[in-house]
């Protein structure tokens, strides 16, 4: 073979690079390089944010400011504790206010930053809203708790018709022995239902 059949067979056979360009300016690079978007909350996040009356009234209080306008933690406090004792925010004690503060100081605010609803600087005491309060949105625009029975009243306003009744039947000797027990405990539950429903209802506003 001849000396010039060899050079370009050599040339044939040698592999040609071909310029593909920058590779992470391809399309999938630059798509698999981009920043995820952020989670929204889990459920179980939602209701333990949503559970206790003061995170609710907290959100529901910066929804009703401004973009991003910031709210002092005094102010804040005395939203929550006027709206806890029935009152304004004029008629309030010390130590009412006290109470309100501390808990949303110690507690509430820095759980509910630490979960992305707020922003919440402890140094200057201001709150803002942040971007995963909107997935509270359609929970919190659902009937609230204030809307619904407060059932630890009505289980005590059974529990006393049933002690009258039942005075007036033994009184008026009306009722065996066996009626008399059975009606009492039918009241003791009651009873019982109430105490442990206004136990966990404050222990949640907590």
């Amino acid at each position: 073979m001849s000396t010039q059949d060899q050079s370009a067979r050599s040339d044939t056979d040698q592999p040609t690079r071909t310029d593909t360009g920058d590779v992470s300016d391809s399309p999938d690079q630059q798509a698999s390089s981009s920043e995820p978007e952020p989670d929204g909350l889990s459920l179980d996040l939602v209701f333990e944010i949503l559970k206790n009356s003061r995170r609710r009234e907290v959100i529901h209080y910066l929804r009703e400011r401004e973009d991003d306008e910031r709210v002092s933690l005094g102010e804040l406090a005395e939203h929550v504790a006027a709206i806890e004792n029935d009152t304004t925010t004029d008629a309030l004690t010390s130590s009412q206010r006290k109470r309100v503060y501390v808990g949303l100081y110690q507690c509430h605010l820095p759980k509910m930053d630490d979960m992305g609803v707020v922003d919440f600087n402890q140094d200057r005491g201001h709150v803002t809203l942040a971007p995963q309060a909107a997935c509270l949105t359609e929970y919190l625009d659902r009937p609230t708790e204030d809307e619904t029975p407060d059932w630890n009243r009505y289980y005590a306003a059974i529990s006393a018709v049933g002690v009258v009744m039942a005075g007036a039947a033994l009184g008026a000797g009306l009722a065996s022995g066996a009626v008399a027990a059975l009606l009492g405990l039918v009241v003791a539950t009651f009873a019982f239902c109430s105490g442990c429903h206004w136990v966990t209802t404050a222990r949640d506003d907590d």
